[in-house]
């Protein structure tokens, strides 16, 4: 008989009844009957629940345990009793009469409550962790997480995929986000950076001649946590293809995301492929967001032509002043109170706009405090472009074009959410595409790199030198799930003089680009195929598949809010010997001190 175990806590049944067996797990729940001690003894695989009888000699031993304590039994499988059986467990038909016991190891008291979903501060969770993983629901999310890796990784090798390592110690480069920096003792000064994706060896791996790469990479970045976005660490599906266009690396990824979804989605929809494609500037028009969740059936329109000239003043003069005028329109809303469009303004208010004006529509007129100052003209316009009918309601922001988008996403959700419009049960894919290669810096009022400073602009050199850098495209892509973007990805510039242009127009002089990326720029000289991918993020398909809000829920150790690692104690001190190798002194702002 092995030494811990004949089986594990999830195995036996009734055809085991009467066989001497040995099981190793912890101690889940006790329930002292007096005469007869239950136990319910976990392992990773389930519960089995085993029992003594008080006459037997490690009673009192078993009996003084705490939870969480590790046992090695051995005893006879018992059938239980038809009044005492438990249909919710796997092993609920059986029971484990205790021959012997060997106890393992002993718990203290416990800091949180293992058997439980009682919630807990994350300072208690996160510091004791090994504690928090032991508890079901978190244990099966990380389970679900590796079960998900592994299906991406079979169906990206049997797509024909090769999966490689990319070097973790590298140079800086300009991703969009502050690299982890690493200091070279060997090279004294200088430092590596931690990567942000393996964007340029990915790039290097198709000028090398392989076709097909893929890795489940690790990417760092130091930036503030969300709840979507883990402090420091995260890991995506990285893949790139040689040869292809933006349609290819579509039709290539498409399957492998749908069928890990179908294979994970738990009875719910998900949307076969090809995916909807919406461009980069019509997303901001009609969702208010370049992440639109297509599970909210509302739309939003530019009616700023109803309100130029109007009779209603606040929006006439902000036209004037440059403002635009968005509107949602949502039907059946004929018969909500006014306390409904009065929490809504408020709202709005508290989000920070002017508020959230509406117009109600009956079968005889227009309400609402907008309403009369239309003309039935400009009425039956808005009408019109807002397609609104008898019973529905329009609502209005108003603000200036840089914000007036976003203000619009946050009311077309804060609406659908309310009335309860959002389909549930169903997981929607759309690729974003045509996004801007640059962008205006709101705070420095410079031109800068919109996505990815790797990608190919659409129309080549040739849009780099004729066109306002503004209004140049890229073939850049995002894709996303119910409102969460799963990836961003590019065909990529692989022409020295392209992106030596396209470094210039953001201000990178060529010796710049010749510093900080001439590993990849010696490689185009020698050959470099035309090529694409992208990289869908593991932790936010597994958080959606898992139906949590929370990247803490799926990752096992995961960082707190202000990137600790409450549980190895990171980041933490150095000895002065140390740093002295390295050629560092630690220099603190005032307000700060090392504790």
């Amino acid at each position: 008989m092995h030494y811990y175990r004949t089986h594990t806590c999830h195995d036996l049944r009734l055809e085991h009844v009467g066989a001497q067996v040995r099981l190793s797990g912890w101690i889940h729940r006790k329930r002292d009957h007096g005469r007869i001690l239950f136990i319910d003894l976990r392992d990773h695989y389930g519960i089995t629940q085993i029992f003594c009888e008080k006459d037997q000699s490690f009673f009192k031993e078993l009996e003084a345990l705490r939870l969480e304590s590790v046992v090695t039994v051995t005893g006879r499988v018992i059938q239980r009793t038809l009044a005492t059986r438990n249909p919710k467990m796997g092993t609920g038909d059986i029971e484990l009469s205790i021959e012997d016991i060997v106890i393992q190891s002993k718990a203290d008291v416990l800091p949180l409550q293992v058997n439980s979903d009682q919630e807990f501060p994350e300072e208690t969770r996160l510091t004791y962790r090994f504690l928090d993983l032991r508890r079901e629901k978190l244990h099966q999310n990380i389970v679900l997480r590796s079960a998900i890796i592994a299906s991406l990784r079979r169906r990206m090798i049997d797509a024909g995929f090769m999966e490689f390592q990319t070097p973790i110690l590298t140079s800086s480069s300009p991703e969009g986000a502050r690299d982890f920096l690493v200091p070279s003792r060997l090279n004294p000064g200088l430092f590596y950076a931690l990567p942000q994706a393996p964007q340029q060896f990915k790039q290097l791996l198709m000028i090398s001649g392989f076709d097909r790469y893929f890795q489940i990479a690790p990417c760092f970045r130091d930036e503030d946590a969300r709840a979507d976005r883990s402090p420091g660490e995260f890991y995506q599906l990285d893949f790139e293809m040689a040869f292809v266009t933006q349609d290819d690396v579509f039709s290539t990824i498409e399957p492998v995301l749908t069928g890990v979804f179908n294979e994970f989605a738990n009875g719910n929809l998900v949307d076969t492929y090809p995916y909807k494609r919406i461009p980069f500037q019509q997303a901001i028009l009609s969702y208010g967001t370049d992440k639109p969740d297509l599970r909210n059936p509302l739309r939003i329109q530019d009616v700023t032509e109803v309100f130029s000239g109007s009779d209603f003043a606040i929006f006439a003069k902000a036209i004037e002043n440059g403002c635009l005028v968005r509107a949602i329109q949502v039907p059946g809303c004929i018969n909500q109170p006014r306390s409904f469009f009065d929490k809504l303004n408020n709202w709005a208010k508290d989000t920070g706009m002017a508020g959230l004006g509406y117009i109600v529509f009956d079968a005889s007129e227009a309400k609402g405090s907008i309403a009369k100052f239309l003309t039935q003209a400009q009425i039956n316009l808005l009408k019109t472009m807002t397609h609104a009918q008898e019973g529905s309601a329009v609502f209005f922001v108003c603000d200036k074009p840089q914000v007036v988008w976003k203000y619009a996403g946050f009311a077309r959700t804060k609406i659908a959410t309310e009335l309860d419009l959002i389909e549930k049960n169903a997981f929607r894919f759309c690729w974003i595409v045509d996004f801007p290669m640059y962008e205006l810096d709101e705070v420095t009022g410079k031109i800068d790199f919109s996505h990815n400073p790797f990608s190919m602009p659409q129309g080549g050199m040739e849009a780099l030198e004729t066109m306002n850098p503004l209004d140049i495209k890229a073939y850049q892509y995002d894709i996303v799930c119910n409102g969460v973007e799963l990836s961003s990805g590019a065909i990529r510039n692989h022409l020295p003089e392209v992106m030596y242009k396209a470094f210039s127009i953001v201000g990178y002089s060529a010796e710049t680009v010749e510093q900080r990326f001439g590993g990849l720029l010696n490689a185009f000289r020698f050959g470099a195929p035309p090529h694409g991918g992208c990289a869908p993020g593991v932790d936010r398909i597994v958080m959606l598949l898992a139906n949590e809000p929370n990247l803490r829920e799926i990752i096992a150790f995961p960082m707190n809010q202000q990137a600790q690692d409450l549980l190895m104690g990171a980041p933490s001190c150095v000895d002065v010997s140390r740093l002295k190798e390295l050629y560092l002194e630690v220099k603190l702002p005032p307000e700060k001190s090392i504790v």
